[in-house]
This record gives C-alpha cells, sequence and structure tokens, in this order.
C-alpha cells in the first residue's frame, strides 16, 4: 500500500503544492473535516490515514466510522489535524481513494441488499482497477460481500477460451480436477453455459459450477442436477434488478464484475477551519 500512495502523491504534488506554498502561512495548523456527500458505506479509511501520514506523521487522524459503515449524506466521516500545509497536500489523493473504494463498498452493499435472505452470496471478479485489486477486494468484503479468487495463481477456473483449446468443457474440467488433486489446490470452478456443459463438468467432478448468462428457468435445472454434487455460482450481466430473481433460482453464488468495474464513487469533501 505504500508503493501505491507514493505514485498517487509523486503524480498529483509532483515537486511540491506551489499553491499552498503561496498562500499559506508557515507554520500554520488547521483541522480538516471529511464528510459524505452521498449515503453509501464508506471504505478505505485506513488508507486516507496513510495518505495523510506519508506526508506529516504528526498529523493527528481521527475515524468517527467504522470500515463498511452504511450513513446518510451530511455525515462526519473523520478528521485529521495538524500542520496546514501537509493537510492540502494530501487532501485530494486521500479523497480519491476514500471515494474509489467506499463506491465499491457501497455498490456491494445494496447488491447484498438485493439478495438478503435468499442464501446466495455476492462475490466480486478480476475486473478490477490495475493495481487497486487488494484494496477493492477489500472494499468489497467491507460492504458485505465476499471474495473470488485473486488472481490466476490461487484458484482453477476454467472459462469458455480454456475448454476451446481444451477439447469442450468436459475435458477441460476433467484436466482441471486432475491438476488440481495433483497440486494440493482446493477449489475447481468451471464455466458452463449449457446444461449439456453443466452435466459434462459434474460428470468430471468439479466442485463448483459457474453458470454463465444463462436464463432463469435453466439456472433453476442446473441447480437442481448439481445439488449435492456441486455449488453453483451464476454470472454474466447482472444488475441490482435481476439479482434477485437470479438469486431465488437456488445458486450459492453471484459474482458480479460491476462491482469493481462499474461502481460509482461515493461523493465525499474535506473543509479544513485554521487552528
Amino acid at each position: 500500500m505504500d508503493e501505491l500512495i507514493d505514485l498517487a502523491l509523486a503524480e498529483d504534488l509532483g515537486a511540491g503544492d506551489i499553491t499552498a506554498e503561496a498562500v499559506v502561512p508557515r507554520g500554520a495548523r488547521a483541522r480538516a473535516r471529511l464528510e459524505q456527500k452521498d449515503d453509501g458505506a464508506v471504505a478505505g479509511l485506513d488508507v486516507a490515514a496513510a495518505v495523510f501520514r506519508r506526508l506529516d506523521p504528526a498529523l493527528d487522524w481521527h475515524p468517527h466510522v467504522a470500515e463498511g459503515e452504511w450513513g446518510p449524506a451530511g455525515r462526519l466521516v473523520a478528521e485529521v489535524g495538524g500542520p496546514a500545509a501537509a493537510i492540502l497536500a494530501g487532501e485530494r489523493v486521500a479523497l480519491n481513494f476514500l471515494a474509489r473504494l467506499s463506491g465499491v463498498a457501497t455498490l456491494t452493499a445494496r447488491f447484498v441488499s438485493a439478495v438478503a435472505g435468499t442464501g446466495t452470496a455476492i462475490l466480486d471478479t478480476r475486473k478490477t482497477t490495475p493495481g487497486l485489486r487488494a484494496l477493492e477486494k477489500r472494499a468489497v468484503a467491507a460492504g458485505g460481500g465476499r471474495n473470488h479468487r485473486a488472481g490466476l495463481y490461487d484458484a482453477v477456473l476454467v472459462k469458455e477460451n480454456h475448454a476451446a483449446l481444451a477439447g469442450g468443457a468436459g475435458a477441460a474440467a476433467r484436466a482441471a480436477v486432475a491438476y488440481a488433486a495433483e497440486h494440493g489446490l482446493p477449489v475447481v470452478v468451471v464455466e458452463c453455459a449449457t446444461l449439456d456443459e453443466v452435466d459434462a463438468a459434474l460428470e468430471a467432478g468439479a466442485p463448483r459450477i459457474l453458470l454463465d448468462n444463462m436464463a432463469l428457468e435453466d439456472l433453476r435445472e442446473a441447480v437442481r442436477r448439481a445439488r449435492g454434487r456441486a455449488e453453483t455460482e451464476a454470472s454474466g450481466g447482472v444488475t441490482l434488478e435481476t439479482a434477485r430473481s437470479i438469486a431465488e433460482t437456488g445458486v450459492d453464488y453471484i459474482s458480479v464484475g460491476a462491482l469493481t468495474h462499474s461502481a460509482p464513487a461515493l461523493d465525499l469533501s474535506l473543509s479544513v477551519e485554521p487552528l
């Protein structure tokens, strides 16, 4: 996280904040209030704190909400006090991190609420901002979602392109299950677009079936066929309007790329008063 913060600060500050140098009295001290301007869940508080402390360890950061906590527009999120120039230098970078990660947490919380009571969990995907995956996945968790695999290295997930190269979903599933057993990998997920592919993946012993862009009727049938044999995960174009009907088919998981690739930023502001 420190390297990412350093890159963000270097991008914004360059050789220094020339406006603050021009107009802020040397040695001035201030207190700043961070407030949210929309309803939503806040995430990334530790990142924002780290931004300010990277600029001046003497800055005093005080959060007023918990990570992932939902709240209304106008809520006081945090305060930071100390040297005014350091607060101004970190303002935009801290807010950018907070806005992005809070947006992810907020959208995730909305999806989790949409499927509440169904027993279906909301998962993220690898459709993340380059360099921000770990932070965005933390924001998903703060919003009540669950994390799918972190990358290509920690779980076997057979998608349509793998199947095409391996000779079909069944052949790919058999190869994946054998590889995972040989290397002690805990999870094998096989993407299926048709019920025939579901049958092939189940016959191969895949422990989770990813049901890609299936109609609700096919989802229900796939869940019936997989019951007691494999977990089921629905994916493909899921929206807040469709999430509940998908969950009510009985799938164990719904993976939603929009949590990270399309989450709108949560609007926040920082106002400074001199001490």
